[in-house]
C-alpha cells in the first residue's frame, strides 16, 4: 500500500527508547506527522519476523525495521486507530493494541492542581484505572517520580520486563503516564524507576488501591463493583455533631478479634458482638497495607491499599456498609506521622528523598526506625489530605483517628540537643506539619460534614480540638492521655493506699473541657508486659472483677467519650498479641460472662441518659459533691443536660462498703439508681439503695455506697416520695 521510509531518527535515541529508559518514549513510538499530508507509525517489536500496522479501516501498512526493535512505516491520507500484527519465527500471527498511539489520560488541569498541592481527588488520577482510551479497554497508569531518569511499568502481563511499557514524562509537575490496553482488574504490578544516580528500583504504586497479599509486595489493578446500601446512615450522619452524642468506641485489631475471618466473613459475628455490648462506633486498627503484621498496621506501604489479608476493597466496603446498617459507625486509625523504610515502597521512591524530608534530622525517626513525610511539600501533603478524603468517600468510613500527632508536632519530639533544627522562628514546633494537620482537618470536615478526626496527641500542645479559624489544628477530638496514665496509676494501688492518691482519680476534672475528649483504654495499654486491664486491679479475682466494674463505670460517667479494647469487656487475663485470637473461652466462665453483661448494661444505660453525654465539652453541665464530709475514697460528681435532667456518679475505691454514707446531692427528691456495679447480676454482693435515694429539703441524702463500687443517680423531680413503712 504504501512503501516504509527511511529512519531519521539518531540511533542512540531509539536505543534509549527500546531500552525503555527515555523521558518520552511517545515522541518517536505511536502515530505522528511526516509532512506533506504523510502519517508516520512507529512501534517497538524486538525479535519479531513481520510487523503490520491494521487500521479499523481495513488499511495494512507494513512496517520495516529500523534500528533496535524499532519498525517504522508511512502513509497518506487520515489517520484513525490501529492494531499491530506480529509475526515471530514458527509462531501464530500476533494483534495488540499498541500503547503509544494512546493520548494522555491526565488533563493539564490535574496536573496544575498536583502541582500545587490541592488535589482533592487525587487517587481518581494518579495510580492505575481500568478505562476506555481512544476506542480501546485497558489499564492507566500515573506515578509522582520528579527526580526520575525514565520510568516503566512492570507486571505479570510483560513478564516483568519493562522496556516495552516506558512511560511519558508530563513535564514539571513529575508525572509519568502510560495507557496499556488490554489490561484488566487483578493484573499485578509495579514501577521500574531509573534515578538520578543511574540505578533501577522497582517500586509498588503509592496510590495503588489494591496490593498483593504479603509477604508479596506488587500493586494490583482494581475496579470497585460495589453498591453502597448506607444512603440512610450517611444523610443523617452529615447532620449530626458527634460531640454531643453518645459515643463508646469498641478498638478492634481486625487479624485477632477472631483468627481467620475475613472482611465478609467478620460482618455477622461483629455486628452481633458489637450490638450485644451496646457500643456506638468500631475502631480498626490500622487496615492500609503494611508489610510485617506485628506492626499491627503502623507502618504502612500502601496508604490507599486496603490490607489482602483479610479479602478485597469491596470486602470491606461490604463490611463497613454491613456496620452502618446495624448502627454501627467506623473509624479507621491512619498513620501521617511515618512511613516505614522497605525497599519496594515510599523510602527514597525516585532514587532521592521525596516522601521523606530530605535533612536526618527531620526525615527520620529515632524511635521507631521509619522515616517522616516532607509536609512542606505540596504533592507529599496533597497525598497526605487525599488519603484521608479517600477513605472518607471511598469507604464511608466515620472517623480517622490520627496516630502518634505529638511525634508531628514537635521538631525536636525524642531528640537530643544537637539531633533537631528549629523552625524559622527559633522555635520547636514542626510549622509544616501544623499546617498539614490543619489543612486536613478542615478540608475532611468541608468535604464531609458530621464525621470525626481524632488526634492520639500526648502532650499540653493547646489548642487541639479548637477550630482553624482560631489558630486551633481542628481536630473534632482528642485522646485524654493524662486521664488514662494518672488512673490507671490509681487503680493498680491496695485500696488501703488509695486514699492517699485520689489526685490521681480527679485531677482530669481541671482540664476535662479544655478539649473535647476521648477517654481511652486502648491497645497500647495491654501489650509489653503491661498485662491487661484487670490483671492491673489487685486483690483477688473477686475484688479484681469489682473494681474493674467500678472503673468502667466512673470512665463511663467521667466527662468525654471512651474506648476501651477488645478483650477488656469480659476480662481477658492473657496479654493482647496480634498472632492468636482472643480468648473466647473465658465466656464459659461465668464471673467473665457476667463482666461482658455489665459492659453491655453499662452502654445501655449510658446511651439512654443524656446527661451523660450531651454536654461532654460544658463546664457548666458538671459538678463536683462530696459534702458534708469529703472520703477520700470516695468520688462524686453529677452530670446535667440542656433539659436540666441530672445524673450522679459516686464511686466508691475503697475495699469497704459505706452504708450510711451522707452525701450533699445539688436536687432534693427521689434520685433513682440506674447503675449499680456491685449488683449481684453482675457478679456483686448486692448492695444497694433499694432502687433510689432520697434527698431532703436542701439535698442532703444517706445512702449505701457497696465496696469497690459506682454507683448511677438519676433525679426524678415528678418521682412520689415513697412513705415510711411502720416496723
Amino acid at each position: 500500500m504504501n512503501s516504509p521510509v527511511p529512519a531519521l531518527l539518531d540511533n542512540g535515541l531509539l536505543e534509549a527508547v527500546s531500552q525503555g529508559r527515555h523521558h518520552d518514549p511517545h515522541s518517536v513510538l505511536g502515530i505522528h506527522p511526516a509532512g506533506k499530508g504523510r502519517w508516520s507509525i512507529r512501534t517497538r517489536r524486538p525479535l519479531a519476523t513481520t510487523v503490520t500496522a491494521v487500521f479499523d479501516s481495513g488499511r495494512h501498512l507494513r512496517l520495516e525495521h529500523v534500528h533496535a526493535g524499532i519498525w517504522e512505516g508511512s502513509f497518506s491520507g487520515s489517520r484513525g486507530p490501529y492494531r499491530i500484527d506480529t509475526t515471530y519465527d514458527d509462531a501464530p500471527v500476533f494483534r495488540a493494541d499498541d500503547p503509544y498511539r494512546h493520548t494522555p489520560t491526565i488533563g493539564e488541569l490535574d496536573l496544575h492542581l498536583i502541582r500545587e498541592g490541592r488535589h482533592e481527588d487525587l487517587w481518581r488520577v494518579l495510580g492505575s484505572h481500568v478505562r476506555t482510551s481512544d476506542h480501546s479497554a485497558g489499564t492507566s497508569f500515573a506515578v509522582w517520580a520528579p527526580n526520575a531518569q525514565a520510568v516503566r511499568v512492570v507486571g505479570d502481563f510483560n513478564a516483568w520486563d519493562g522496556q516495552g511499557h516506558a512511560m511519558r514524562s508530563m513535564g514539571s509537575s513529575g508525572i509519568w503516564e502510560l495507557f496499556i490496553p488490554a489490561i484488566d482488574d487483578g493484573t499485578c504490578y509495579k514501577y521500574e524507576i531509573l534515578g538520578p544516580d543511574g540505578q533501577w528500583r522497582e517500586k509498588a504504586d503509592p496510590m495503588a488501591r489494591r496490593a498483593e497479599t504479603p509477604p508479596a509486595t506488587a500493586s494490583v489493578v482494581t475496579a470497585s463493583s460495589y453498591r453502597w446500601g448506607d444512603t440512610a446512615w450517611l444523610a443523617q450522619r452529615a447532620k449530626d455533631r458527634p460531640v454531643n452524642l453518645p459515643m463508646s468506641v469498641y478498638e478492634v485489631h481486625f487479624g485477632s478479634w477472631r483468627e481467620g475471618l475475613s472482611y465478609r466473613e467478620a460482618a455477622d459475628p461483629l455486628i452481633e458482638h458489637v450490638t450485644s455490648l451496646g457500643f456506638t462506633h468500631i475502631e480498626f486498627m490500622p487496615l492500609a497495607e503494611h508489610p510485617f503484621g506485628p506492626s499491627w498496621g503502623y507502618q504502612v506501604t500502601g496508604y490507599y491499599a486496603p490490607t489482602s489479608r483479610f479479602g478485597s476493597p469491596d470486602d470491606l466496603r461490604y463490611l463497613i456498609d454491613r456496620l452502618h446498617q446495624a448502627g454501627i459507625g467506623v473509624i479507621m486509625d491512619w498513620v501521617p506521622g511515618h512511613f516505614p523504610r522497605d525497599a519496594f515502597a515510599l523510602a527514597r521512591f525516585d532514587g532521592s528523598a521525596l516522601y521523606e524530608h530530605p535533612d536526618p534530622r527531620r526525615g527520620e525517626h529515632k524511635d521507631w526506625g521509619t522515616l517522616i513525610f516532607d509536609y512542606g511539600r505540596n504533592e507529599v501533603r496533597n497525598f497526605l489530605v487525599a488519603n484521608a478524603l479517600y477513605w472518607f468517600d471511598e469507604f464511608h468510613v466515620d472517623g480517622l483517628r490520627v496516630d502518634a500527632v505529638a511525634s508531628m508536632l514537635y521538631l525536636d519530639y525524642s531528640r537530643n540537643d544537637g539531633e533537631w533544627t528549629p523552625n524559622i522562628h527559633g522555635g520547636r514546633e514542626n510549622l509544616e506539619a501544623i499546617h498539614f494537620l490543619q489543612e486536613v482537618n478542615a478540608t475532611c470536615y468541608k468535604k464531609f460534614p458530621g464525621i470525626s478526626m481524632i488526634a492520639e496527641e500526648s502532650t499540653s500542645f493547646p489548642g487541639v480540638t479548637a477550630p482553624t479559624d482560631r489558630a486551633g489544628l481542628g481536630f473534632g477530638f482528642k485522646w485524654n492521655m493524662g486521664w488514662m496514665n494518672d488512673t490507671l496509676e490509681y487503680i493498680k494501688r491496695d485500696p488501703i493506699h488509695r486514699p492517699y492518691h485520689q489526685g490521681e482519680l480527679s485531677f482530669s476534672f481541671v482540664y476535662a473541657f479544655s478539649e473535647n475528649f476521648i477517654l481511652p483504654i486502648s491497645h497500647d495499654e495491654v501489650v509489653h508486659g503491661k498485662g491487661t486491664l484487670l490483671d492491673r486491679m489487685p486483690g483477688d479475682h473477686w475484688s479484681q472483677l469489682s473494681t474493674m466494674r467500678a472503673y468502667l463505670a466512673y470512665m463511663w460517667g467521667h466527662p468525654g467519650k471512651q474506648l476501651l479494647f477488645m478483650g477488656q469487656e469480659f476480662g481477658q487475663y492473657s496479654e493482647w498479641t496480634e498472632a492468636h485470637s482472643l480468648d473466647w473461652w473465658l465466656l464459659e466462665r461465668e464471673p467473665h460472662r457476667r463482666l461482658q453483661d455489665f459492659v453491655g448494661s453499662l452502654n445501655a444505660t449510658y446511651r439512654k441518659n443524656t446527661p451523660l453525654w450531651a454536654r461532654d465539652n460544658d463546664h457548666t453541665a458538671f459538678s463536683r459533691i462530696g459534702a458534708p464530709h469529703w472520703d477520700p475514697s470516695v468520688l462524686a460528681f453529677t452530670r446535667r443536660d440542656w433539659d436540666g435532667n441530672t445524673v450522679a456518679v459516686v464511686c466508691n475505691f475503697s475495699g469497704s462498703a459505706l452504708r450510711h454514707h451522707a452525701l450533699d446531692l445539688p436536687q432534693a427528691g427521689v434520685w433513682r439508681e440506674i447503675l449499680n456495679t456491685d449488683a449481684a447480676e453482675y457478679g456483686g454482693a448486692g448492695l444497694g439503695n433499694m432502687g433510689m435515694v432520697v434527698a431532703q429539703d436542701g439535698g442532703r441524702a444517706e445512702m449505701v455506697i457497696p465496696a469497690l463500687s459506682t454507683v448511677w443517680l438519676r433525679h426524678e423531680p415528678q418521682a412520689r416520695i415513697p412513705s415510711p413503712t411502720s416496723g
